[in-house]
């Protein structure tokens, strides 16, 4: 039987495919649902589905390769995790799924960076886990789709918000994460820790902010935090619809959409992200979005606030950027108390110094 080695964002989709996390998917794309995700964001039997999770090999690695073969699935350690039923090996057009699915076929994207890197072939197929590809890392707070949903069930939730991030929460996430327990049952803060792109804040880090969050701000009866193994696309609008769909997947009946969620650089409208939510039918998605616009602290009102609630001029609003924050933490500066909590800042710098 051949093998093919794994990448990391590979062996993250096959974790994601093994737990349910990819419902309705249960194996690489083929070509007729890769083509349908890619033109209108669909399989082809027509259920929703905005990315395409495929698996890419070169013309060597596909050398011997013929429909109806078994072929491994190994990691990089050897080890082999799964096996697939090779169904379909097509060539595909990299740059319109480039245009299609991250609305630019600029190599500076990182998105379109990876697909770029990919081998010219497409291997679909039915996937079946013998080893699950998980680490240690984060042990306690890896809970799968099956396990969430009996939690939400035991604690008597009806309605759960999912909360996406790959930062590490400031104040303005608190102020949308509060807006949004004042509606619902239960927050599910679900922040990826796959493979994102390199100047992102490492992912044991952020975890700490996180778990500071829950322990001594919000309601602990009230929030379930876990890890969500995938990796990031940064595909804006299209990664919004992937990012609920998981969410739902997990059991979450609501799912927070922020200011310019997944993207990067300037690639994406601020709000295209909530935008793309009218392309589908009422329900069809099976979980609701809450959309928020960008909030601030203002300091004529004295609090947090978005320009649905705030009459004041930009120059009364504490916003920084990324660029900004880094230059403090990097002069052993911390970032003002309205912009993020004084104990999240200490964290951030004393990771800041030992990896710049």
């Amino acid at each position: 039987m051949k093998a093919k080695i794994l990448n990391k964002r590979q062996l993250s989709d096959l974790e994601m495919l093994a737990i349910g996390a990819f419902v309705p998917l249960e194996g690489f794309l083929c070509r007729e649902d890769y083509t349908s995700v890619v033109e209108r964001m669909r399989l082809a039997d027509g259920r929703p589905w905005p990315m395409p999770i495929t698996l890419s090999v070169t013309e060597e690695e596909a050398a011997g390769l013929a429909v109806g073969d078994e072929l491994g699935l190994l990691g990089g350690d050897g080890v082999s995790y799964a096996t697939m039923d090779v169904e379909d090996i097509f060539p595909y057009e990299k740059k319109r799924e480039a245009e299609m699915v991250y609305r630019t076929t600029e190599e500076h994207h990182p998105g379109v960076a990876a697909l770029y890197q990919q081998g010219n072939l497409l291997l679909g197929g039915k996937v079946h886990i013998g080893r699950r590809p998980v680490s240690d890392d984060f042990a306690d707070r890896r809970i799968d789709p099956a396990e969430t949903k009996k939690l939400f069930l035991e604690r008597g939730w009806q309605t759960i918000v999912g909360f996406q991030t790959r930062n590490p929460i400031h104040r303005a996430h608190e102020y949308i994460i509060r807006c949004a327990l004042e509606q619902i049952d239960g927050l599910f803060l679900h922040p990826l820790v796959g493979e994102t792109k390199p100047g992102d804040v490492p992912a044991d880090v952020r975890m700490q902010c996180y778990d500071l969050l829950v322990k001594n701000v919000l309601p602990q009866d009230r929030v379930v935090l876990a890890i969500n193994p995938a990796a990031m696309r940064y595909a804006g609008p299209r990664e919004a619809i992937f990012h609920a769909l998981v969410r739902r997947n997990y059991g979450c009946t609501h799912f927070i959409v922020g200011r310019d969620h997944a993207g990067v650089g300037k690639y994406y409208g601020p709000y295209d992200a909530q935008k793309i939510f009218s392309e589908f039918q009422e329900g069809e998605l099976g979980i609701q979005p809450m959309m928020f616009d960008a909030s601030f602290y203002c300091r004529a009102c004295g609090c947090y606030a978005t320009t649905k609630t705030c009459a004041h001029s930009t120059i009364e609003r504490v916003e920084l950027s990324g660029t900004q924050v880094r230059a403090m933490l990097s002069a052993g500066e911390l970032p003002p108390v309205e912009f993020t909590r004084p104990e999240m800042a200490r964290i951030l710098m004393a990771s800041y110094r030992i990896n710049r």
